[in-house]
């Protein structure tokens, strides 16, 4: 059972930006070795703030429009939307705890 959302240059603005929740959003491609690290953990937290918060994946490759327009230079990027804006942003693949920490802060 996945827990996030496929995000596209289309949805972005329904899904992350109107979104009533907060917003993890996992920007990275299928060729990015630290992004097939962070992936599980990105998948864990979707399924364990399910009721609480969004988590949509972004491929960089297939939706640069997207990335560009937040200025995603490096991947895996993550970053934490709350009522439609960037509250926090974390580059490269880190610890589940860290990102929990990360998610605990913005829900506070």
């Amino acid at each position: 059972m996945s827990g996030t959302i496929e995000l596209t240059d289309d949805n972005f603005e329904n899904e992350v930006l109107k979104s009533d929740k907060p917003v993890l959003v996992d920007f990275w491609a299928s060729w990015c070795s630290p992004c097939k690290m962070v992936a599980p953990v990105v998948e864990e937290l979707a399924l364990d703030y399910a009721e609480k918060i969004k988590v949509g994946k972004l491929n960089v490759d297939d939706h640069n429009r997207t990335a560009s327009q937040y200025g995603i230079m490096s991947i895996p990027s993550i970053l934490f939307f709350k009522e439609g804006k960037v509250v926090d942003q974390v580059i490269g693949a880190v610890p589940k705890s860290q990102l929990k920490e990360r998610v605990d802060k913005i829900l506070s």
